[in-house]
């Protein structure tokens, strides 16, 4: 190797680095027993902010929900927290049937014939469904067109997962492209149409239609959605969804400084041999009895990866386990309960915030549980006045995405958040207009 790259030793491969930083000498404290050690790292832990000292209203794509203690309890149990590749079915049943189980939920919820075992994230997700829809075109048509109301994190990682290849991603670049704007974008080089649903603000769009639009035009028609807000209103299979993605942190994971998370990707029963990631099936063994058994991929994305049509052959098993959990001690009353009580609280908040003088709330459309603010002063300052002086945690600063969003937030609110800390909060937004 040293020959290869023109050098003769492992000295010379390390000649640009000056001598004084090759080997710094480490300025270590002494050592400390176990006792001191947990003091020192509790100490380290108290400095961060969380949902045990703070409110929590930002959102972005990660939320702040209740997970039943069950959930972290069963994650814990040394059979699915040490289990990872299903290889061999007759040694997996366990963990081959949990993630039956969570296609199965994912596959209810969203309305869609299939799911996925999973992807690591809801970005991860929707770059591989620009895969699929590029696929299924046989490279007859690489245009995507993306929604600019979609998370600005999911189609930086679009753009980065297809750099490079024949693919043109269109739509979102000016940030206030219209449904309208977008449909006019559809011709015969159309492989993918994609929105979100609640978009990245917190709104329901007017999406009546677009489907059938989508599909005249020959294309495949995407939804990003979050899983919460399927509990309360129409699943993307009924709006004539091909493919739906997102992220299923919200269900029952825990914010934990931003992941891991678990992405969720749901089609089609004739896009399913294109799907990205592992797939489980139900069947039955030589002896009549259920079984389950990896399906349904062929096995290039395992041993033939240069004729692969995603290099994913992982899934975030654990991530989905807990979602699975989630789901199954909530069932569908109780997830419809917290997503409404995600939509009362939201409005509650959005209506005495309007009332503020100063500031404005986009009720333009229906939302779910983020709504748009409009501030009087810059949301960086907002957001320190609220943290020090009333243990909160504020809205998402969309000025960092969306240049001509300065002066705005974007507040989420969940169930977890009390009227007492809603009422925090208009306080804080009070004092912070007027210091």
């Amino acid at each position: 190797m040293l020959d290869r790259i023109g050098i003769k030793s492992l000295d010379e491969l390390f000649a640009t680095v000056p001598e004084e930083n090759r080997f710094p000498t480490l300025n270590l404290d002494a050592p400390m027993s176990e006792m001191e050690t947990l003091w020192e790292l509790q100490a380290l832990a108290g400095a961060n902010a969380s949902p045990s000292t703070h409110a929590i209203f930002l959102g972005a794509g990660a939320y702040n929900h209740y997970s039943p203690s069950a959930v972290n309890h069963m994650l814990l149990r040394g059979e699915f927290y040490t289990a990872y590749t299903p290889y061999q079915p007759e040694l997996s049943q366990g963990t081959l049937q949990a993630i039956f189980e969570w296609q199965s939920m994912i596959a209810a919820l969203t309305g869609m014939d299939a799911a996925n075992a999973s992807h690591y994230d809801g970005a991860t997700s929707l770059a591989e469904a620009v895969t699929v829809a590029i696929q299924h075109a046989r490279g007859k048509r690489r245009k995507i067109i993306l929604s600019p109301n979609i998370h600005p994190q999911y189609r930086a990682v679009v753009r980065t997962y297809h750099q490079g290849t024949q693919t043109k991603i269109v739509g979102d670049k000016s940030g206030r492209a219209t449904l309208d704007d977008l449909i006019d974008m559809l011709d015969d080089t159309t492989a993918m149409f994609a929105i979100q649903y609640p978009n990245f603000f917190g709104q329901i769009e007017d999406i009546a239609g677009l489907a059938k639009k989508v599909h005249e035009a020959g294309a495949l028609f995407c939804i990003v959605t979050n899983p919460m807000a399927l509990g309360l209103f129409k699943s993307p299979g009924e709006l004539g969804a091909d493919i739906v993605v997102g992220e299923g942190q919200p269900l029952g994971i825990p914010l934990s400084f931003g992941g891991p998370y678990v992405g969720f990707f749901a089609t089609k029963d004739e896009y399913i041999r294109k799907i990205a990631g592992r797939i489980v099936g139900e069947t039955v063994d030589l002896d009549g009895r259920k079984a389950y058994v990896m399906t349904l991929r062929p096995r290039e994305q395992d041993i033939r990866r240069e004729k692969a049509s995603s290099n994913i052959c992982t899934n975030q098993g654990l991530l989905a386990l807990a979602g699975c959990i989630y789901l199954a001690l909530m069932g569908k009353h109780g997830l419809r309960r917290v997503a409404e009580l995600c939509y009362h609280k939201a409005h509650y908040a959005a209506q005495k915030i309007s009332e503020l003088e100063g500031y404005s709330v986009d009720m333009r459309r229906p939302f779910f549980n983020e709504f748009v603010v409009t501030c009087p002063r810059p949301v960086e300052y907002i957001n320190k006045v609220l943290y020090d002086d009333y243990n909160i945690i504020g809205g998402y600063d969309l000025g960092k995405d969306y240049i001509d969003r300065r002066d705005q937030m974007l507040i989420a609110v969940t169930e977890t958040n009390t009227k007492a800390e809603i009422d925090d909060l208009i306080e804080g937004l009070k004092q912070a207009r007027e210091r």
